[in-house]
């Protein structure tokens, strides 16, 4: 390893670890100078990629960046009108599919997705971007789950198994990968025995941002045993944050943060790079597959533990209960 790329890297891990640095503009900014190269500019063309949570911020930003590297996108949300001005509104309409589909109701998935399956043999790549972050007072989805569990983790969870015949089949066409859109959140919340044992968030008093957290901890852990459960098939499963952004739902839920650090935050097309990046480069990538500006990141910081061995199999036990979708093998 040369001098530069040693100073590179540990510049690198000073901006992760420093947080306000890495995940604001100034990462990005200054980690562009060493990160890896951009795809080829036609590196999707003829692909399909599908992003959920996609009429606003980093989904539409990430549209963006696969119609300019030549996919089609499947543009997916669950509320008809915005999906249709959604579609209008970007750069390519006629390269853009409207899919509406509610992640959160797990019965919609269904029907959305055996509607998709005979329309789309074939997909390279799929975004689980779609997210949602409540108040104080616990609120359930239709079939009774604690929302922020149904939106990030159950529906995504059900969707990428029911979507695995067309992921298989674009891997073997040229390559396919699955991307969970996470939360630099998840590194404030944990994943122990006693977070397994209340996964839907019933014990206690509720805090919807604990909830969002410990929820995007959980979409780590799950795309780690996604990745494990595909491997062979050609199918790439990572997870990914994508730094602080000044995102429509971050303005909505988080207006303090918003106020105190607009000056630095990302733009949306910013914190979709990586999303971009992984779906069309599919680079070399080790367990836990976390992400973040072009390079594998520790899901722990220094002093904090690795998710307790229980308490994921739990967590997998809760969600392959929950949507009755089993993880391969």
């Amino acid at each position: 390893m040369g001098i530069a790329q040693s100073l590179s890297r540990a510049a690198d891990t000073v901006l992760d670890r420093t947080v306000v640095l890495g995940y604001t503009r100034v990462g990005s900014g200054l980690r562009s100078r060493w990160w890896p190269g951009d795809p080829a500019p036609d590196a999707l063309a003829g692909r399909r990629v599908l992003v959920t949570g996609a009429t606003s911020g980093i989904g539409e930003a990430a549209i963006e960046g696969y119609l300019a590297l030549g996919a089609t996108v499947h543009l997916l949300g669950r509320n008809a009108a915005k999906v249709e001005a959604a579609v209008a509104a970007t750069s390519d309409p006629a390269r853009v599919v409207g899919e509406v589909c509610d992640v959160g109701d797990l019965d919609d998935v269904r029907r959305w997705a055996a509607d998709f399956t005979s329309r789309v043999p074939e997909l390279a790549g799929l975004l689980h971007n779609a997210g949602t972050m409540t108040g104080q007072e616990r609120v359930t989805s239709v079939q009774d789950h604690e929302l922020s569990l149904a939106v990030h983790v159950l529906g995504p969870h059900l969707i990428t198994g029911l979507l695995r015949a067309p992921l298989e089949a674009g891997a073997a066409a040229g390559g396919a990968s699955v991307v969970w859109m996470s939360s630099g959140g998840m590194y404030s919340a944990k994943l122990e025995a006693d977070d397994a044992d209340d996964i839907e968030f019933r014990r206690g008093e509720y805090d919807g941002v604990r909830a969002y957290a410990r929820t995007k901890r959980m979409q780590v852990v799950l795309a780690d045993q996604w990745s494990r459960a595909l491997a062979g098939t050609g199918v790439e499963v990572e997870s990914m944050h994508p730094g602080w952004s000044g995102t429509p739902g971050v303005k909505q839920h988080l207006p303090r943060f918003e106020k105190l650090t607009r000056p630095f935050l990302r733009t949306p097309q910013d914190a979709a790079d990586t999303a971009v990046w992984l779906v069309a480069t599919r680079p070399a990538s080790t367990s836990p597959h976390f992400w973040h500006d072009r390079a594998q990141r520790p899901v722990v910081f220094p002093g904090q533990s690795e998710p307790d061995r229980a308490a994921v199999a739990r967590l997998v036990e809760h969600v392959v209960g929950a949507t009755g979708m089993p993880l391969p093998g």
